[in-house]
């Protein structure tokens, strides 16, 4: 099943995927894909109902991100080796732990802001897992029945306020709209294998990112059981899990983001997203 949310920002509205790839309004049945509805019990009991029996989203609708009142965004750094090389950087013995303001957090499709003072705005496409149910010490063995499904995450980052403005990442990773999500939730029975995967990432039609799940250093599994033992897991939480290499920091010269730059990243069975660059 492939869940989403449209609507104004701060009013997005619950909606499903037929078999035709049309949007339908779930709103009649559920208030939001969010908290307690993203259980797998609830996830399943909105996939009985008939598709063509609800109404069609109205044309031209916005996208939101694709799970709401998301309580934390944890993301995961250096996670495919290819990717810390070009950062110059080791492979972490351990996950390395950042989170993302969920005010970062916007619709597939909306605009990309360059933050005031920014000239190093970067670009970084990632396989998002969403948690579904309460996940405290869980066993890497049982920690895929906590998820809820998948989606693309545009882990857009400020290199210069991550990296030379001192302190955590958390500042070159939350400024408003780096966090595009969506467009939609895909149930994790949809998605055979989460670490096979294909990734890709375009600037103005140049590709820059071409990779897959399957080169990640710490897997799916191992990341939500090994997060567990540090912080409960709560429904609607989001896990970003990191980026292949291509990103603009790893190019020679470097590139970045710039007002007027159209952005485009796919992973396979999750779907598409585009945002326009401007100035914020």
């Amino acid at each position: 099943m492939k869940f989403l949310r449209f609507g104004p920002i701060g009013e997005e509205k619950p909606g499903i995927i037929d078999q035709d790839g049309v949007m339908r309004d779930l709103s009649a049945h559920v208030d939001d894909i969010a908290g307690a509805n993203l259980s797998e019990d609830s996830l399943s009991a909105l996939g009985q109902i008939d598709p063509t029996t609800l109404p069609k989203v109205p044309e031209n609708s916005r996208i939101g991100a694709c799970v709401g009142d998301i309580g934390k965004v944890i993301c995961i750094g250096l996670n495919y080796s290819d990717h810390a090389a070009e950062s110059g950087m080791a492979v972490p013995p351990e996950p390395v732990i950042f989170f993302k303001a969920t005010s970062a957090v916007c619709g597939p499709y909306d605009n990309i802001e360059i933050p005031r003072g920014s000239n190093e705005t970067d670009w970084e496409v990632e396989l998002a897992v969403i948690i579904g149910k309460h996940t405290k010490y869980v066993d890497e063995a049982d920690a895929m029945d906590h998820v809820a499904g998948y989606a693309i995450m545009n882990d857009v980052s400020e290199r210069e306020f991550q990296q030379r403005r001192s302190g955590q990442w958390v500042k070159g990773k939350s400024c408003d709209t780096f966090g595009p999500l969506g467009p939609w939730l895909v149930t994790k029975d949809e998605i055979a294998d989460p670490q096979n995967l294909g990734m890709r990432l375009s600037v103005n039609g140049h590709q820059y990112q071409n990779g897959s799940t399957a080169t990640m250093v710490y897997k799916v599994p191992f990341l939500i059981s090994y997060l567990s033992q540090f912080m409960s897991l709560q429904p609607g939480d989001v896990i970003s899990t990191g980026t292949p290499p291509g990103v603009g920091m790893g190019q020679d010269p470097k590139v970045y983001l710039k007002p007027g730059d159209v952005v485009e990243l796919s992973i396979d069975g999750l779907g598409d997203q585009r945002q326009n660059v401007e100035a914020g």
